[in-house]
């Protein structure tokens, strides 16, 4: 930054921290006015989503687009009967909600611009305090960046009507002792849209991992990774079909070890959109040398 200032001058830089601001907020104006018309609504209307957690707990979102006055256009989020926060770990803090509007927003600009703050400025957002999207400071909130997160995306482009659910979840895969550990993510399928397919066996949304080489993982740690490949069929049919989610099978060949898997959507199908089946949901499965399941 210092550079910068040096080669080009503070007022000129800036400016143009002002100029990549006032773009993406004028280009998420014009962004809520095309799906305003697309979507058949009036000048100023709501449209209304909810999703739940594998456990039950409710998130909902009343988003209120405003375009009653060109180049003033704006979006209210209102999470207002989102359930309390929750017992487990899936508690997630404000902040995230934030991110995950950002996201989605810079998602549905159709233009290449910088993701920035100017994103957020046509927008306000009411998240009631004590919700498990705006817990206490008591909260577990471990299971709210992985998962969470990836709920309140879904949620956001569902009520903008942009796409299918995804799987909606990060398949947080652990195993080690005291002596190694080994952290992964899991891909699964990206719900389609209004004119396309979903993809399979993808890191979706915010996800931002890439998976271990089969080598590398086996090389490095006592494990076998038996089989890996996409669950065929298990995205939701429609006029366009959801993303395939996929099959991972490992086998540990050592006793000592400790494994853990953070999931959602073992419980709660990925929903489809506009009559679209839902997707299959997630399983896991321990199998013990003596056959057990």
């Amino acid at each position: 930054m210092h550079s910068l200032i040096e080669e080009y001058s503070l007022i000129y830089v800036q400016a143009y921290m002002t100029f990549i601001q006032a773009n993406a907020s004028s280009s998420v104006r014009s962004m809520l006015s095309e799906l305003r018309l697309k979507q058949g609504l009036g000048e100023i209307d709501t449209v209304r989503a909810e999703d739940q957690m594998d456990d039950g707990s409710t998130m909902r979102l009343a988003l209120t687009i405003d375009c009653r006055e060109p180049g003033k256009e704006s979006a209210h989020f209102d999470f207002e009967g989102t359930d309390p926060e929750m017992y487990g770990n899936c508690n997630a803090p404000n902040s995230i909600t934030y991110s995950a509007i950002i996201y989605c927003l810079r998602c549905l600009v159709n233009s290449d611009i910088p993701l920035n703050q100017g994103c957020l400025n046509p927008i306000t957002v009411n998240v009631p305090q004590g919700c498990f999207l705006n817990p206490s400071e008591f909260a577990a909130v471990v299971g709210g960046n992985v998962e969470t997160s990836q709920r309140v995306v879904d949620l956001v482009l569902k009520a903008f009507g942009a796409c299918a659910a995804s799987q909606g979840c990060m398949n947080n895969f652990t195993f080690g002792n005291e002596d190694f550990g080994y952290y992964e993510t899991i891909a699964g399928g990206h719900g389609a849209g209004p004119s396309w397919h979903g993809k399979h066996g993808v890191h979706t949304h915010m996800t931002n991992t890439r998976i271990t080489d089969p080598e590398v993982l086996e090389l490095r740690y006592p494990v076998l990774l038996r089989r890996f490949v996409l669950r065929e069929g298990s995205g939701g049919k429609g006029q366009f079909t959801g993303g395939d989610g996929v099959i991972r099978e490992i086998e540990f060949l050592i006793d000592d070890i400790q494994v853990g898997l953070l999931s959602e959507r073992r419980a709660i199908a990925p929903y489809g959109l506009e009559g679209g089946d839902p997707g299959q949901r997630g399983l896991n499965l321990l199998v013990f040398p003596d056959g057990r399941v």
